[in-house]
């Protein structure tokens, strides 16, 4: 049966749901993508290598030739949630509207395999030299389990290793952490009509979020670093809970919130100023206040800028490798001995957003980029 065409793939993967989410309603298996992508690379030759991560969960890891060296070309498997009433097209449905395909994973990144596929394919019947290694992780989007899980394991990948993100095809060799944290607020509930009867976990959040504001205006003050296109490090509050009814004092109150500290700024020292700032709160408010990470952090990337790959990127892309605000798997890849660069055709402006899309005009550049970069690693003595 002959491999589907690129769009087609393309097509697939976005039909196929994988949305990865710190809400369990919303969570959901990516066993499909990994199942189609599993079953284009067996039919290549490519030998399959499925490893679950945790329930529903699992990362592929499909190889062609042997031995030591060779190119990982890596990206993840999920998305995020979406608001299919926000999408003016069906988010999981590859739509072309004025040069552009549009769909929930388009961009960031499931379509990045399609151009995998499409990139090899011509090449499979001469003689690899070093292993070319095509790698699909999960959940990317909410804990990075799925690299997490690799670097523990320690399994040596490759020299090198490319992660198709959106970058709009130019390298990136530097980019900031990644931090998720979860307040918990418990008050005590009470009828409305007399605030005395209960403490609102609510107005606690309230004053919480004003701290943290706090923070992250002398945090914006202090720390800058003009290599990135947002100098500053970030805060975002993305996800509030609280509460049941308008005429119940709120009991309970969760705050789950994103911090991007620049490459110096420690995690810790930053959890710590927070918790300082946390402490009076539960006292003045007569509430509990629990605060954590939602998960281990996602440390900031920096690959030397004499490396191989960024000088053979460089080459190959006619742009000099950069910095950006987002995070992604590039530190557990470099953990495992690879040289890596987040290189992709997507812009980032358009990922986790209604109507996400790929230009067609980098569909050609992509697969032509990709597949010098298989000749350069894997088909050319080492």
């Amino acid at each position: 049966m002959p491999l589907p065409s690129m769009k087609e793939q393309f097509a697939a993967l976005i039909a196929a749901p994988s949305v990865s989410c710190t809400q369990a309603s919303l969570d959901q298996t990516n066993r499909p993508v990994i199942d189609l992508l599993a079953a284009w690379l067996g039919d290549l030759g490519f030998a399959i290598d499925i490893q679950q991560v945790s329930p529903g969960k699992f990362n592929l890891l499909a190889s062609f030739g042997s031995g030591p060296g060779g190119l990982v070309l890596a990206g993840h498997s999920d998305t995020v949630p979406y608001d299919a009433a926000l999408w003016k097209t069906d988010p999981l449905k590859l739509t072309e509207v004025d040069g552009r395909w549009v769909g929930l994973g388009s961009c960031d990144m499931k379509g990045f395999f399609a151009l995998i596929i499409e990139a090899v394919s011509p090449l499979l019947d001469q003689p690899f030299k070093q292993p070319l290694l095509v790698l699909a992780t999960c959940d990317e989007e909410s804990s990075m389990s799925g690299a997490r899980a690799l670097a523990e394991a320690g399994r040596p990948l490759g020299r090198a290793a490319v992660i198709g993100e959106p970058t709009g095809l130019k390298p990136i060799r530097l980019h900031k952490g990644v931090m998720m944290e979860r307040i918990d607020i418990l008050g005590r509930s009470g009828h409305s009509s007399d605030p005395s009867l209960g403490h609102s976990a609510l107005e606690a959040m309230h004053d919480a979020i004003g701290e943290l504001r706090g923070l992250r205006l002398a945090w914006q003050r202090e720390y800058r670093n003009p290599q990135f296109s947002v100098p500053q490090p970030t805060m975002n509050f993305g996800c509030i809970h609280g509460g049941d009814n308008p005429n119940r004092i709120c009991g309970q109150c969760s705050l789950e919130f994103d911090l991007r500290p620049l490459p110096g700024m420690d995690p810790e020292v930053l959890r710590a100023a927070i918790r300082q700032k946390l402490e009076p709160l539960a006292e003045r408010h007569k509430v509990k206040i629990d605060y954590a990470p939602l998960f281990p952090e996602v440390p900031p990337f920096e690959q030397p800028e004499d490396a191989e790959l960024v000088r053979v990127a460089q080459r190959l892309t006619g742009h000099r490798a950069e910095a950006v605000a987002f995070g992604t798997e590039a530190p557990y890849l470099q953990r495992l001995g690879c040289e890596t660069l987040v290189l992709g055709p997507g812009d980032i402006a358009c990922a986790h957003q209604p109507g996400e899309y790929l230009e067609m005009s980098r569909l050609t550049p992509t697969v032509r980029l990709l597949r010098e970069l298989i000749e350069h690693y894997c088909l050319k003595p080492a």
